[in-house]
């Protein structure tokens, strides 16, 4: 299926998370893929874990609203980016990670994760992005809103919530090469 341009930037930011995802995870051992810095952070598979649960999270809200407005027919009027404010949130969730934000409970990883698990969570959670975007791709992504399912009071457009799951990814798998890192520094 072939993508308008602002839908295929979308598709090739998902493609390059998982290609980083796969590369980051070849070679590491189960031990080194649960290896914590310090007490209370994450591992890399816990990373990837959770990129997966809030993949799975952030499009179940998105979905219910994409199928209210394909059966409205609200047709696509213009190209799928974030307003002024999706676009602020979207920078501060960008690596590398200036602000600490707390997980919500609903996201949080499973405690030490099998590495291989993890990583198949996550790439089913990419293919389910893709499905979205090839159902719904043709709506109005960029003037349809959605209830944030971690923030009640906030909605933001379709396609802001496409581009905070890309940053999101970019953000937790750059933290999970810098903890593969560390973990290699410390066996070393």
């Amino acid at each position: 299926m072939s993508f308008t341009a602002d839908i295929q930037e979308i598709v090739d930011q998902l493609d390059a998370a998982e290609r980083d995802a796969q590369a980051l995870t070849t070679g590491l051992t189960e031990e080194r893929g649960n290896w914590r810095a310090h007490p209370g952070s994450w591992s890399v598979a816990e990373c990837i874990d959770h990129l997966a649960t809030a993949n799975r999270v952030y499009l179940a809200a998105m979905r219910k609203t994409a199928a209210r407005a394909s059966q409205q027919g609200r047709l696509r009027c213009g190209a799928a980016k974030p307003g002024w404010l999706g676009a602020c949130f979207i920078r501060l969730l960008e690596p590398p990670a200036k602000r600490r934000l707390r997980a919500p409970a609903s996201i949080k990883p499973r405690n030490a994760p099998p590495l291989a698990d993890a990583l198949a969570c996550f790439v089913a959670s990419q293919n389910e992005v893709r499905a979205f975007l090839r159902a719904y791709g043709g709506l109005d992504l960029a003037r349809v809103r959605f209830p944030n399912p971690f923030i009640r009071s906030l909605r933001f457009s379709l396609a802001t919530g496409l581009h905070v799951i890309a940053a999101h990814e970019r953000r937790h798998l750059w933290q999970a090469w810098r903890t593969r890192n560390a973990a290699e520094s410390a066996r070393e």
